[in-house]
């Protein structure tokens, strides 16, 4: 074993109070690390999913038509001229296979879907409902929305003329699977579809409004055909939607629009919530610096002969300073380690204390490898640094004055 190593670890063992103590001390603080990380972390992701669950990350739409000016003037009246916006009607993407196909291939983009959507109502009976239509292709569409999963009776993917329903419209109807509905559009079409399922996507608005159907029985019930209304985007990195979003929008010329435009107040409170942990990442790691730093301090003095000697017999500064620099980062590294444990024990046993009544956590905790290994990793880093003043000052002391005075 090598010299300073031999040495570190016998004024580790010599001194167990404090380094029992110390390695306490980093412990909480990389398990307090970890814990509320790992909690901030799942709140994150639990809100994102449940957010984004029924959304998709970024939007492609036909640019708005301009308002265009009018001027009215009667026989000998003064010309006057205003503003008159277009009339309402679904616009559409023309040739949109070829878009659906370069936006697939961005990096960062993980599936792409085309929709058609527009404003129709639902007439059962005495009943008429307005629903949001939503023409879809299933296996994209599904891939964006994962609307299998989201299914409380019947079946997916949906053809011809069948159509998914939200709980909640199905129960103001009084549908379910195998009814048939009316629907028509503002264009004055109508067509008969049969449901073929129930979904329940967790969001009052969308089970309630939207009506799921094929994408041709979407295009001929609105107008639109060969042509959609929008398409959809999913990213694997949701902070970095608005990115891709500038990307699109500058490759295609149409408009795109991330969540992160239309989730706002979302966005604030995720950001939010990270400053809160790095704030607290700040605390824990200056709380442990300074722990090992002053246990090292106090050793450097009550070592302080022991060391004069060393130096009288020809031991280097360097190597002083080597000693220190070791029992810092075993301190960090074995005192992080057990913390690392701890911070997911407690994790762990938090959400399972906390549970919704489906049984979902109440409060999720994500503990992934680089949460873990990269609080090892920062506590270690600390302990070394914390060593670097107790070091400089063992390898500066005279030998001569330590051991006279000592």
């Amino acid at each position: 074993m090598p010299f300073s190593w031999f040495v570190a670890l016998r004024y580790l063992r010599e001194g167990r109070m404090q380094t029992a103590l110390i390695l306490g001390a980093v412990s909480i603080g990389v398990a307090v690390l970890v814990f509320l990380s790992a909690l901030i972390g799942g709140l994150q992701e639990d809100l994102i999913a449940k957010t984004l669950g029924s959304q998709a990350h970024i939007v492609i739409r036909p640019p708005a038509e301009e308002a265009r000016i009018v001027a009215v003037a009667a026989p000998g009246e003064v010309l006057a001229a205003h503003l008159e916006k277009p009339s309402q009607h679904v616009q559409s993407i023309q040739q949109w296979q070829p878009i659906v196909d370069e936006v697939g291939r961005i990096p960062g983009v993980v599936a792409t879907t085309p929709e058609v959507l527009g404003a129709a109502f639902v007439l059962r009976g005495a009943v008429t409902q307005a629903v949001a239509v939503r023409g879809i292709e299933p296996a994209s569409f599904n891939r964006i929305i994962p609307i299998a999963r989201k299914l409380k009776a019947g079946r997916y993917p949906i053809a011809g003329t069948d159509a998914l329903v939200g709980v909640q419209l199905a129960a103001d109807l009084g549908i379910g699977v195998g009814d048939k509905v009316r629907v028509q559009s503002g264009q004055g079409r109508a067509e008969v579809f049969t449901v073929a399922g129930v979904f329940d996507l967790g969001q009052k608005d969308a089970n309630l409004r939207w009506l799921l159907v094929p994408l041709r029985a979407a295009q001929t019930l609105f107008d639109l055909p060969g042509s959609v209304s929008s398409i959809e985007v999913k990213v694997a990195d949701v902070f970095a939607a608005e990115r891709l979003a500038a990307g699109i929008h500058s490759r295609t010329g149409l408009v795109a629009e991330s969540w992160m435009e239309s989730n706002q107040q979302l966005l604030v409170g995720l950001r939010a919530q990270s400053s809160s942990k790095n704030v607290i990442l700040f605390f824990v790691t200056i709380t442990v610096a300074l722990g090992i730093a002053s246990v090292l301090i106090v050793s450097v003095v009550q070592k302080s002969r022991e060391i004069g000697v060393l130096r009288a017999v020809g031991t280097q500064s360097s190597m002083i300073s080597r000693i220190f620099l070791i029992q810092g980062g075993l301190v960090g590294f074995f005192g992080s380690v057990l913390g690392a444990l701890l911070g997911v024990g407690l994790s762990r046993l938090f959400a399972a204390m906390q549970a919704n009544p489906d049984g979902s956590p109440m409060f999720p905790a994500t503990v992934d490898p680089g949460l873990f290994f990269g609080a090892i990793a920062l506590a270690t880093l600390v302990g070394l640094l914390a060593a670097v003043t107790p070091a400089r000052r063992a390898s500066r002391l005279d030998p001569a004055q330590v051991i006279r005075y000592g």
